[in-house]
């Protein structure tokens, strides 16, 4: 069977980049260019053009790729029906921006079916949607809204944008403050690919705020400790700021509601259990 070196071959030829595909496989850089070594020498084919940093498909690996990704969607296909066709267990996979609704739609869950195996990754909304995107997961959550026929939508709740300092950093004072007064301050900011991030971007640069110094950290946790230590400021969404004396939260000026949602690829919405996490969901929903 092929399925690994035809899993990493799909993986490098949509990323263009073995260090990303091994990231996304959970390999090894070594195990992934074995992997497409060894399948281009057992066939004789190059699949790749190899030049500078990114690789490229070849002829024959864009002929080959529409089969692949056939092949391996089938294959998650099987796979799905299996896990969701057991009267006694099942497992659902889940994939989410932050915990904060999803724990609470999880604990519900649970309770109703315990025998049920549930996981959670968490990641940001690129992230998370590729994982549904790419049959990972059976359900994501993201603050990222997207207008895809492809995928039902539950609004799971909203949240509004808020400045977390330390409580010795000159803007602790005030409880409300302007967007220009964060004008010259260290900003500290997700990754590329957050919502967050592009809602804060957004925002400054609508209302023609010039901020400091970005400094670029990826997880909420690390923005949280590096908040608690007062190297920067953070706008973030309310529920993401911890209960810690050392900070301080302030409103923001004309500061948008941040909202989560719950997707869901059409094709897979009657299975059963994603039917019984939507329509939990749908019960819960604030909105």
């Amino acid at each position: 069977m092929l399925s690994a070196e035809l899993k990493a071959f799909f993986m490098v030829a949509r990323l263009g980049s073995i260090t990303q595909a091994a990231k996304k496989l959970g390999l090894s850089q070594p195990t992934v260019t074995t992997q497409i070594r060894n399948l281009e020498s057992q066939y004789g084919v190059e699949l790749f053009y190899r030049g500078g940093r990114r690789l490229t498909l070849s002829d024959d690996g864009a002929r080959l790729l529409p089969m692949v990704k056939t092949l391996l969607q089938q294959e998650a296909d099987i796979e799905f029906f299996l896990r969701n066709n057991g009267q006694v267990q099942g497992a659902l996979r889940i994939a989410a921006t932050a915990p904060y609704y999803i724990l609470d739609l999880v604990k519900a869950f649970r309770e109703r079916l315990p025998q049920v195996d549930v996981s959670v990754e968490i990641g940001n909304s690129q992230q998370v949607l590729e994982a549904l995107d790419d049959y990972r997961v059976d359900v994501a959550a993201s603050s990222q809204l997207l207008e895809d026929p492809r995928l039902i939508r539950r609004v799971l709740g909203t949240d509004p944008l808020v400045l977390a300092v330390h409580r010795n950093h000159p803007l602790a004072k005030h409880d409300h403050v302007p967007l220009n007064a964060l004008a010259g301050h260290t900003l500290l900011m997700r990754e590329a690919g957050s919502t967050t991030r592009r809602l804060t971007e957004d925002m400054l640069q609508g209302a023609g705020v010039s901020y400091g110094p970005l400094l670029e950290i990826g997880s909420r946790e690390s923005i949280r400790e590096a908040v608690l230590r007062n190297i920067g400021i953070s706008i973030i969404a309310r529920q993401e700021v911890p209960h810690d004396p050392q900070l301080r939260v302030l409103t923001i000026e004309n500061a948008p509601q941040i909202p989560e949602y719950l997707y869901c690829l059409k094709e897979r919405k009657g299975a059963r259990l994603p039917a019984a996490f939507l329509g939990l969901a749908q019960e819960m929903s604030p909105l």
